[in-house]
């Protein structure tokens, strides 16, 4: 088999021309070409010449050897990697491990659990996914919210109701593993080569359920809406954990946990914290949504290639490093999206990205985002309360109904409160109230953002554009707090394998389900050690 790296062709051919463009660089008719097999395909769009999609293939041909003697330097052979598999199976304990948490690390690492025979008990707090959609339709169109059942909380965890995002900065070999197990359950085979694969949000919910029946057929326990209120840790070197549910409450004893609770899973921290389990601050980042026409976007990434109708939904991926010591970057772009209303507390206003896989929606829209350190706020559990501050001052300044402050860039820029849009229109549910933000934020996010968006504008023309809309606010990017863990198991807690995002060690889908399997592979080789 022999690999092509660096193969350029006009992105106004697309795929079609693909195995032609093989088999020229190979010196050989299409019709030797016994099979072809895309690795990676990204979009270049740096020429002036035009837009190119840059591919990396593998392909099988007639008289390989011959073939690759007269081939370019960039054909060469290729070996497939070997795909990551979990190297434990008939695992046995007395007590079968539990898995809080049905987001990405916890479905992950029940899932390796299961298929390594000790059929963990899952404990969601919230809904089943058709529950759950249920709910979050309802809230975005009434604006009541279900605590118990939102955007935050249920089957398949936040990154459910965004983009299905799987771009990560991770290199870790579980990685194809966890692609193919996503493609298994449902996932468009394009993960496994495009250079930013995404899900979509409609996609990830069928493919939640897929991996749901494949728990319940390993023999998983699933509870849903059961939630871990408390743990007590025996002198026996067994936990007790304590959960409420709509039945009541009861405990668990057991020798170990794997938490995977979600960055929103504040009154969990605030129990950990209680209980003596230690905890650190860490950086997070808060800040709002901005949103421009796709259309702009696609024409400032793309130039006159943008409406030739074969290239994907642009995205940007942008920073700003200011003198007063702050960043400020996007986060979760969503092409071809809308803002979504992602609160988990009552008094309190969330706004997150969401896109389907077509991405075909007017807007994209992206987190911008300033960097906040535990030199902003006072404890471990500061960061918490000071999102907690900005979500309450959101929601007080949308007029305490869930709609969303909201302001124009340029109204931003200038102080003034912005009284409606103008070529952008909003999509956030239940709706907006415009309104000036630096009556709504910290005077250190707004001066941030505002120093920052001419930098980004020079980088991406037009995002800067006045009449792009500012959504406030975002504050969930990532955790405010990490639990402390040495090789996977807290520091504090023999049992106690905390993962993924919400335990402060993930970033993403990807990084989630790669941390959830670590947890996974603790727990099975603490039972192998005498």
């Amino acid at each position: 088999m022999l690999k092509i790296s660096n193969l350029k062709i006009p992105a106004k051919t697309h795929d079609a021309m693909l195995e032609m463009s093989v088999a020229d660089m190979l010196g050989v008719p299409v019709s030797e070409i016994r099979a072809l097999r895309i690795l990676k395909r990204s979009v270049d769009a740096r020429h002036k010449s035009g837009v190119l999609f840059v591919y990396t293939v593998t392909v099988d041909v007639d008289d390989e050897a011959a073939v690759l003697k007269n081939a370019p330097k960039n054909v060469t052979v290729y070996a497939p990697p070997a795909l990551y598999a979990f190297p434990y199976a008939g695992q046995t304990s007395n007590t079968p491990p539990v898995v809080v948490g049905l987001g990405p690390a916890g479905l992950f690492a029940a899932l390796c659990l299961a298929e390594a025979g000790l059929r963990p008990v899952i404990l969601e707090r919230g809904a089943p996914i058709e529950q759950r959609v249920h709910d979050v339709e309802q809230f975005w169109q009434t604006g009541k919210l279900d605590i118990h059942s939102n955007v935050q909380f249920g089957e398949g965890g936040a990154g459910t109701f965004s983009d299905g995002k799987l771009t990560t900065g991770v290199k870790d070999a579980r990685i194809p593993y966890i692609i193919e197990r996503l493609i298994d359950f449902g996932a468009p085979d394009d993960i496994r080569y495009l250079s930013k694969p995404h899900i979509g949000t409609d996609r990830l919910r069928r493919v939640v359920v897929a991996a749901r029946k494949a728990l319940t057929a390993l023999g998983c326990d699933i509870r849903f809406g059961h939630r871990l209120s408390d743990i007590t840790q025996n002198a026996d070197g067994l936990l007790t954990l304590h959960v409420d549910s709509s039945d009541g409450a009861y405990t668990l004893d057991i020798s170990r946990i794997v938490l995977a609770p979600g960055n929103a899973a504040r009154d969990t921290f605030a129990m950990l914290d209680r209980r003596g389990i230690q905890l650190s601050a860490k950086n997070f980042s808060v800040g709002v949504r901005i949103e421009h026409r796709q259309s702009d976007i696609d024409a400032a990434q793309y130039g006159k290639a943008s409406t030739i109708g074969t290239l994907p939904a642009s995205d940007y991926k942008l920073a700003a490093h200011l003198k007063s010591g702050r960043s400020v970057y996007t986060f979760c772009v969503c092409p071809g999206g809308h803002v979504v209303a992602a609160a988990s507390e009552t008094d309190g206003l969330v706004t997150n990205g969401m896109s389907y896989y077509a991405r075909d929606e007017v807007n994209c829209n992206g987190g911008l985002l300033v960097s906040v350190t535990p030199d902003d706020f006072d404890g471990t559990l500061g960061g918490i309360a000071l999102q907690r501050q900005l979500e309450q001052s959101a929601f007080t300044a949308g007029g305490g109904d869930f709609y969303a402050p909201a302001q124009l860039v340029g109204d931003f820029l200038s102080k003034t409160s912005s009284t409606g849009p103008r070529t952008v229109i909003p999509t956030y549910r239940p709706g907006v109230r415009w309104c000036n933000l630096w009556d709504v934020l910290p005077e250190f996010v707004c001066q941030s953002i505002a120093d920052a968006l001419p930098v980004l504008g020079h980088r991406v023309r037009g995002f800067d554009a006045a009449d792009a809309v500012l959504t406030a606010v975002e504050t969930r990017s990532s955790s405010p707090v990490r639990i402390d863990r040495e090789d996977a198991r807290s520091i504090s807690c023999p049992g106690l394998y905390p993962c993924g995002e919400g335990a402060g060690y993930a970033g993403g889908i990807m990084s989630a389900a790669v941390d959830g399997i670590r947890a996974a592979e603790a727990v099975c080789a603490s039972l192998e050690t005498p």
